[in-house]
């Protein structure tokens, strides 16, 4: 990821917390790759592992197939 980018801290806030309903998680995810945000670049980070997985189920889309 090229760009570095931050997510809205709120986000992340609501987002630990357990505020967010799974709409708003995904919009969320997608946003982070949308973005390629920074906090995804370690690969075994909980971030990068739950964007693998709704990618996977096809939640969300990689950057590479928008």
């Amino acid at each position: 990821m090229s760009n570095g980018s931050q997510p809205n801290v709120q986000d992340v806030i609501d987002y630990e917390n357990g505020d967010m309903d799974w709409d708003r998680i995904v919009d969320f995810f997608q946003n982070l790759i949308d973005s390629e945000a920074s906090c995804l670049d370690d690969e075994d980070g909980d971030y990068a592992i739950m964007v693998r997985s709704l990618i996977v189920d096809g939640y969300c889309e990689s950057k590479e197939v928008k």
